[in-house]
């Protein structure tokens, strides 16, 4: 028998997946056997969400989930991520990668490297606000002409569907012609900046995925697992501060879908059994009212490299 979906379902495109799912980036950081040990662990739990880039360390994530997974399941859902390409050797090991061409490149990179004939959903990820890589130069290039290839590769069948990423919300309305099936932004219970985007998102039938759905240690965001109310909530309940912020991130609304990031099985399955923790209406009222704060809106690069965590 199959796992539960952790957290339930919901849609991606035409696609149903499991609320709670999985970034991969946080595979680079560990040995390639305990990659495998960790994804097969993630699909047993029944998460069949996964969220990887051919950039995350210069394609190494991408072949390890290949090495773990492949072939794939039928409702293993892999989405990846273009906008930028690896630059190994460099100071800073990455490099923007906005053109039209340059995104084709990124797709058929994670095509040859996750081993598959249509990446299910594949996110532009704009560099026109913080936090991470601000385009500029040749790099600024016009949403229309990025969607337009992307239409093309989803024509040819190359890739299944469209997202983006990094976005405000102007720039989702203009990418409604293209049947987007998901935005990721930052978001979390201390930085509800693009609050007026995860609406819009919910009332148009998009999954809004989250990135720093737990805050970050970066100057900036801060950490939702160090916030007193969601402390206090956690030990009267008997669960860890972390599990609280992603359980809110599932209450508060449909189209909400996770993909924590991590190295370790212990946290994955940690993450997972946040799918089953149900908030009372006072707990949701009294995290409600904890005061947000907005996003850095920082240009390092660093922020642009673990946004998944």
């Amino acid at each position: 028998m199959a796992a539960a979906e952790p957290g339930g379902t919901a849609r991606l495109g035409d696609r149903s997946v499991a609320r709670v799912g999985y970034g991969a980036m946080s595979l680079e950081s560990v040995a390639v056997d305990d990659a495998v040990s960790l994804l097969h662990r993630a699909v047993e739990l029944g998460i069949n969400h996964i969220d990887t880039a051919s950039f995350y360390s210069d394609g190494e994530v991408n072949r390890r989930i290949r090495r773990a997974l492949a072939p794939y399941r039928e409702d293993v859902v892999i989405v990846s991520k273009v906008g930028a390409r690896a630059a190994p050797g460099a100071e800073v090991p990455l490099t923007l990668a906005q053109k039209p061409a340059e995104l084709r490149a990124s797709v058929e990179l994670d095509l040859d490297s996750l081993g598959l004939d249509q990446i299910p959903v594949v996110n532009l990820r704009r560099a026109d606000i913080g936090p991470g890589l601000i385009a500029d130069g040749d790099q600024v290039v016009n949403l229309d002409d990025q969607l337009a290839e992307l239409i093309t590769l989803r024509d040819e069948g190359k890739i299944g569907a469209i997202g983006i990423s990094n976005v405000p919300l102007q720039t989702v309305q203009q990418a409604l012609a293209a049947e987007i099936a998901c935005v990721q932004n930052a978001y979390s219970l201390l930085d509800r900046t693009h609050e007026d985007c995860l609406q819009f998102c919910a009332a148009n039938d998009i999954a809004w995925v989250p990135y720093f759905p737990l805050g970050s240690g970066f100057p900036g965001f801060p950490k939702v697992a160090n916030n007193t109310v969601v402390v206090r909530i956690a030990a009267e309940r008997g669960v860890t501060p972390a599990q609280v912020g992603l359980a809110w991130l599932l209450a508060h609304a449909p189209n909400v879908l996770l993909i924590p990031g991590t190295g370790s099985v212990g946290h994955l399955e940690e993450n997972a059994d946040a799918g089953a923790i149900t908030l009372s209406k006072r707990e949701i009222a009294d995290l409600d009212a904890i005061p947000g704060q907005t996003s850095a809106n920082g240009d390092g690069v660093q922020p642009f490299l673990d946004e998944r965590r």
